[in-house]
């Protein structure tokens, strides 16, 4: 059965932001294989809206490539966009879900195929307060922002993780992997 990753960055101070962070060349190559390991990616609305910054990379390539490569991986997995607002999306790899979050997750585990990959903070809660991630992907860049939305918001139940491993970056960022103990 496939698994269901959640990845996303935060700061010391634990706000969860992908406009925050200190996102450089080894973190870009991290998530670009992260991507590739994959073979759908789940977004809320304004994930999904802030990550279609990176089809600019596509249509002009920056003078580092591990953007470039990162915006093409980003462009060629499958995005799902769950939102009660947005009725289309314009980017190719990209559609509109058609079922609620639980549904949507529990199908596609059932299907054959690579992880299924959530970057996005709300589906993360509410996959959570459902029991479906398999693995966190934390990443904890060294600096404390201040203000922001916390990742760990609206739990509705204690929740246990055991390590799994962690990996850190030159610049100080660390990726923590949990599995959730499921109670």
């Amino acid at each position: 059965m496939r698994k269901i990753i959640a990845a996303i960055n935060m700061t010391l101070d634990g706000v969860c932001d992908h406009t925050v962070g200190m996102p450089d060349v080894e973190i870009h190559y991290h998530y670009t294989e992260l991507l590739n390991q994959g073979d759908v990616i789940l977004y809320g609305k304004t994930t999904y809206q802030l990550m279609e910054f990176w089809r600019t990379i596509l249509e002009t390539p920056s003078e580092e490539k591990s953007m470039n490569d990162f915006a093409q991986a980003i462009h060629k997995i499958p995005k799902i966009v769950f939102s009660h607002t947005l009725t289309n999306v314009d980017w190719e790899t990209a559609s509109i879900a058609k079922r609620d979050l639980k549904e949507e997750v529990l199908t596609l585990k059932q299907q054959a195929g690579k992880n299924i990959l959530v970057g996005c903070r709300s589906l993360i809660i509410q996959l959570m307060n459902l029991n479906l991630i398999d693995e966190f992907q934390i990443c904890i860049y060294p600096m404390v922002e201040g203000k922001g939305l916390a990742l760990f918001d609206k739990i509705n139940d204690r929740k246990i993780f055991k390590l799994l491993k962690s990996k850190t970056f030159d610049l100080g960022a660390i990726i923590l992997y949990y599995e959730l103990i499921k109670q």
